[in-house]
């Protein structure tokens, strides 16, 4: 379910910090992902890339379980 499916319903205040939450991550992940696809990225050293792309794993991992959550309101 896309957080954005949420606005507008009745939602405690706890539930809407998730939908928020979500969307701010996703917002964060999809500007890592177009790094990797940028000059300065390639510049860097093998095992930074290795760690932004471990960062990009876990925050996608983290947005699956926000998603989860916000579908069983």
């Amino acid at each position: 379910m896309n957080a954005g499916n949420c606005k507008g319903n009745n939602m405690a205040p706890h539930q809407q910090r998730v939908v928020t939450e979500k969307e701010e991550l996703d917002d964060k992940l999809t500007k890592l992902k177009a790094f990797f696809g940028t000059e300065i990225f390639a510049g860097l050293g093998d095992a930074e890339m290795e760690r932004l792309q471990r960062q990009a794993d876990h925050m996608s991992a983290y947005s699956d379980v926000l998603g989860e959550r916000i579908a069983a309101f």
